[in-house]
């Protein structure tokens, strides 16, 4: 008989993004305060527990709440762990960087840097172009981007990032291959064989796909979600679709097992349980893996 698999040391690793804290604002129990810690309550009691936190990108509704972002690193704080910050289209550097002392960025100014954590590399990317609600990767940031995966090849290393370089297939939440900040980013990303996986949140929805040869995977919301329509959105005439949707607030858990970077998604709150591991189902548990040859 096959012995047990090996163990392989790997690590476990939360996002959340797309907080919108402030919303409702001068609320401090607005539904994305509630939806938030919900959140942070799930990670902080899972089994096994992640060993860090990333947090993508669209902190606060408004860039300019000092008070929303003081909020929201409240609400955050309550993680047990470390945390590596990314920023969003909603979010302003210099109110970040004022609630955020010690946070690290680049010689621009950029809240861009590296972190190492569990035998990865990761590079947190700042895609912010104040104005717009698109990503941006200006020659400065992709210069440094370009630099930072010169070095140490030999690291496996994750990018993160708020905004997707891809189309997802929404619409209005899509960015286009033609896009100089994808273009640009495209060129830097693609020789790199170090990278071993993306990630990004925006769209407020679970995505996975690719971008530049490298496994991309999008993080869904813990404010409420972009609903899935696929169909071209015309911006002349209002066709009363459903934008935003209601559900569970969610997260994800990436999985780097010394192979390969691994995604699950999920939400937070009640569910509804329709089988456990009992004694009736402990034959059923006990054939799948026997049938492996590791049993």
């Amino acid at each position: 008989m096959a012995s047990r698999r090996p163990s392989i040391d790997g690590i476990l690793v939360a996002q959340v993004t797309d907080l919108h804290i402030g919303f409702d604002r001068d609320n401090p129990h607005e539904l994305n305060v509630r939806r938030l810690n919900m959140v942070i309550d799930q990670l902080n009691a899972m089994r096994p527990k992640p060993s860090m936190l990333l947090v993508t990108g669209d902190l606060v509704e408004n860039g300019d709440d000092l008070d929303a972002y003081r909020h929201m690193r409240s609400l955050v704080a309550r993680w047990e762990g470390p945390i590596l910050w990314a920023i969003g289209n909603h979010d302003s550097r210099e109110a970040f960087l004022e609630v955020t002392p010690g946070m690290p960025t680049d010689e621009h100014g950029f809240v861009q840097y590296e972190a190492d954590h569990g035998g990865v590399r990761w590079i947190i990317l700042d895609t912010l172009d104040p104005g717009r609600h698109g990503g941006m990767l200006c020659d400065e940031r992709a210069n440094w981007l370009d630099l930072r995966l010169q070095e140490r090849t030999d690291v496996p290393t994750v990018i993160v990032l708020h905004h997707p370089p891809v189309d997802t297939g929404i619409d209005w939440m899509s960015a286009l291959s033609c896009e100089e900040w994808v273009q640009r980013l495209e060129a830097v990303v693609k020789p790199a064989t170090q990278v071993v996986g993306m990630i990004a949140g925006h769209v407020h929805r679970p995505i996975a796909t690719s971008f530049a040869g490298k496994p991309l995977a999008i993080c869904s919301s813990t404010a409420p979600w972009v609903a899935l329509q696929l169909e071209d959105i015309d911006p002349r005439r209002p066709d009363g679709r459903p934008l935003i949707l209601g559900d569970a607030p969610a997260y994800a858990l990436h999985y780097w097992n010394g192979e390969r970077l691994l995604t699950h998604f999920d939400v937070a709150g009640p569910r509804h349980v329709m089988a456990s591991y009992d004694d009736n189902l402990q034959p059923m548990i006990r054939d799948f893996i026997a049938e492996r040859g590791t049993g």
